[in-house]
């Protein structure tokens, strides 16, 4: 069962605030994930996929939330 928190971290408004910005080109996202979170890739999508799953991350910023949930489903659904 899901812990209920308050508020977002940090790290996971920071991952959030990330995700709502456009990227130039290849490796630009990456980039920006290891300079401005401190995280390696593989890390970052980690915790990225279990904030999608978080009602408190949903509650800070819904249509994110959703656009990401909604491309992991179409993701999932093409295995």
């Amino acid at each position: 069962m899901a812990v209920e928190r308050e508020s977002l971290g940090g790290r996971e408004r920071g991952i959030l605030a990330l995700e709502r910005r456009g990227f130039p080109g290849p490796g630009a996202k990456e980039r920006a994930i290891r300079e401005e979170l401190g995280l390696a890739p593989v890390r970052y999508y980690q915790l990225l996929n279990a904030l999608l799953d978080d009602p408190t991350a949903l509650a800070h910023d819904p249509v994110t939330v959703n656009r990401l949930r909604r491309i992991r489903e179409t993701r999932r659904g093409e295995r």
